[in-house]
């Protein structure tokens, strides 16, 4: 089973990224902050997280901190399986 870093990173390269290099996305690159993830992108990536493992994020969660980056988006959900 891929972990869960590289499940959404692929989701991420698909649905916002399309055509780009997944060497480019690195667990730091910064998906808010750095503008590749808007508040609708970040709506649909809490949409997947959830579904994709099995998890509820409260609203608090769903901020900068939490999900500006590939490694802080992994962290969460382990703190949250």
């Amino acid at each position: 089973m891929p972990d869960a870093m590289e499940t959404v990173k692929n989701f991420i390269l698909q649905e916002f990224l399309p055509g780009e290099s997944p060497d480019q996305l690195k667990a730091t690159t910064p998906l808010i902050t750095g503008g590749i993830l808007d508040s609708i992108a970040t709506l649909k990536l809490v949409a997947f997280l959830e579904e994709q493992f099995h998890i509820k994020l409260e609203a608090h969660e769903v901020d900068v901190d939490n999900l500006n980056t590939l490694a802080d988006i992994s962290r969460l959900i382990q703190a949250k399986r």
